[in-house]
């Protein structure tokens, strides 16, 4: 794929669509374009955030260790345009989560001192930044909150 046509794809990605081409094009020149198969894992949870990733094409599973540890529970799906793996970069932990390729995938993965950089030149993207991890958090409380209700009404 050209510069050109990952720049236009990163466009689309609401995170950063009001960013300036040129920088686009840095951006998309500094990222590493990887392809995954179906299945395969982008990161693990508890591994370190080294990046973030775009999805380009197709679909992950984003997915959260069960509490016994035995299994993984899939707490939701990410698509095209979707940025994926931003908490431990900005909160400078471990991963919270594993992403799994639910489709074969074209990402770019983007380093987190390029990722830094973007919103420390660019305060809008951290604007949106805090946007989508808000929207996040709302419909996670939402879910936990579900639960919880269902959990009352189970008889013990």
């Amino acid at each position: 794929m050209l510069l050109k046509d990952e720049v236009q794809m990163l466009r689309r990605v609401p995170l950063l669509a009001g960013i300036d081409q040129t920088k686009l094009k840095l951006l998309a020149f500094a990222s590493e374009r990887i392809s995954y198969r179906e299945g395969e894992v982008l990161f693990n949870q508890g591994d370190p955030g080294d990046a973030a990733y775009v999805i380009l094409t197709g679909k992950a599973d984003i997915l959260v260790n069960s509490p016994d540890g035995k299994s993984q529970i899939r707490v939701a799906e990410v698509e095209q345009n979707s940025l994926v793996g931003e908490i431990a970069i900005l909160c400078d932990v471990s991963r919270t989560a594993s992403v799994k390729a639910a489709t074969e995938i074209e990402a770019l993965r983007i380093r987190k001192d390029d990722f830094v950089k973007m919103l420390t030149d660019y305060p809008e993207m951290t604007i949106e930044v805090m946007r989508v991890l808000a929207d996040r958090l709302s419909q996670t409380t939402t879910e936990l909150t579900e639960a919880r209700s269902l959990a009352k009404q189970k008889p013990n």
